[in-house]
């Protein structure tokens, strides 16, 4: 259910990642199996959206898992992706 795209207004979260990162395809993994929609942002396709990222969490890990209300997770575990998915009620 991703949408490859820099946009962010269609979809309730966006995932900061890239292919090469294990912990970015767990992540959306668990957002494809659990029909979450989402954009991802491909950091290696759009190097420019790195500062958008940086700027949100602060840091240059990756994936940046940003929510509904603006609230981040860098380098989340499943658990806490989905306690916070749990929590917009989107899982």
């Amino acid at each position: 259910m991703s949408s490859d795209s820099s946009s962010t207004s269609s979809t309730p979260v966006t995932v900061y990642g890239a292919d090469w990162c294990g912990d970015c395809r767990r992540t959306k993994a668990q957002l494809d199996q659990l029909a979450v929609p989402y954009t991802y942002v491909d950091l290696v396709a759009q190097p420019e959206a790195a500062t958008e990222a940086h700027r949100i969490s602060g840091r240059t890990n990756i994936p940046v898992v940003v929510y509904p209300d603006g609230s981040h997770q860098v380098e989340p575990s499943n658990l806490e992706v989905a306690a916070k998915l749990h929590l917009f009620g989107l899982a």
